[in-house]
């Protein structure tokens, strides 16, 4: 691929991008909650996608507000 693009659509992509995790996150863990008891292996893996897209949010979020989850991570700036 290589579509050169403006800052204005990278920022779209990079807002849809931060949309379809957050629902992956949310959805993952719903079926994290409604495995616990049946499946608890089930439910592992549900919390490990979860996490995942988690990270993958809150890097998003980074890229778009820089510096503005500095206290989520527990890591001071430089």
């Amino acid at each position: 691929m290589t579509d050169v693009v403006d800052s204005d659509e990278l920022l779209r992509r990079i807002q849809r991008g931060r949309t379809y995790a957050r629902a992956e996150q949310l959805a993952w863990r719903e079926r994290e909650e409604d495995l616990r008891t049946a499946d608890p292996d089930g439910a592992r893996e549900a919390l490990v996608r979860a996490t995942a897209y988690e990270a993958v949010l809150r890097v998003l979020d980074e890229i778009v507000v820089p510096g503005g989850h500095e206290g989520d991570v527990g890591v001071k700036p430089e």
